[in-house]
């Protein structure tokens, strides 16, 4: 069996492409006037992907990508843009987060009914959730061992599988 994900995906290199990391993004995503000083710049990423280097991508893409593997919330971005004083709704995070995983360029990893984290390394491996820390970990390598899954359903193939442990601190 295949373990990897229908999406297709892109690596994500996050060392910013500067020697000193002061690249600059390209003048037409921006405003006319408006200065960017974002370390990181990922306008060719999101080209590879088919996405429009727009303003407000540029800038998540940065929040993201910028710092390596990353399991984020929306929240969680959405704050860290706030706390930079870039403008931005809560909404266009929403938004952009979904159409970078629909990109191929984050992994949506729902935790549970309520919650879910994007993580900037779209291919297939498996995590930790630590409950109460509300912090989702990859499983290290050799990570997970499968070794019977059930038949799909007639007319369906399975395409991956993801499996996330809990985990909460010891007592004591």
């Amino acid at each position: 069996m295949d373990s990897t994900t229908a999406a297709r995906w892109i690596g994500i290199e996050a060392a910013p492409l500067a020697a000193d990391g002061t690249e600059m993004l390209p003048e037409a995503a921006f405003g006319e006037g408006e200065q960017n000083h974002l370390p990181y710049d990922c306008s060719n990423l999101l080209r590879q992907a088919g996405l429009r280097p727009t303003r407000q991508r540029l800038m998540l893409g940065a929040f993201l990508f910028s710092k390596g593997g990353r399991h984020v919330t929306a929240d969680m971005i959405y704050t860290e843009a706030v706390a930079a004083d870039m403008p931005i709704s809560r909404a266009t995070v929403y938004n952009t987060l979904n159409q970078f995983t629909h990109a191929g360029l984050l992994r949506q990893i729902g935790v549970d009914g309520s919650k879910s984290f994007f993580d900037t390394n779209p291919g297939a491996h498996h995590h930790f959730f630590v409950d109460h820390e509300d912090r989702l970990l990859d499983v290290p390598a050799p990570g997970v061992a499968i070794e019977q899954l059930p038949q799909p359903l007639p007319g369906y193939e399975v395409v991956g599988v993801d499996v996330i442990v809990h985990l909460r601190r010891k007592s004591g």
